[in-house]
């Protein structure tokens, strides 16, 4: 039987770099302390809420403090999609 050829592949060869001044590798300092931020006082505010048996932050809210509470956890957590 004969022998099949071998072909030969091209070698690889890489794009050209992109410049570093267009790549932006960090974060922007505002995130990790407004997403800190955030986390805490939804975490203060459930804990307020329970401690207090619902009387505060906000009276008129009732159990409606939890979801605000969350709502702030949520927030920080949106905030740190911002993270690089």
């Amino acid at each position: 039987m004969p022998k099949s050829r071998i072909r030969k592949k091209a070698d690889y060869t890489p794009p050209p770099a992109k410049q570093a001044s267009n790549i932006k590798l960090t974060s922007n300092t505002w995130v990790a302390p407004v997403m800190l931020a955030m986390f805490l006082i939804g975490l203060a505010w459930i804990v307020v809420f329970y401690v207090t048996d619902g009387s505060l932050p906000i009276d008129a809210l009732d159990n409606w403090n939890i979801v605000v509470g969350f709502g702030f956890i949520a927030a920080g957590f949106g905030v740190s999609t911002q993270w690089k």
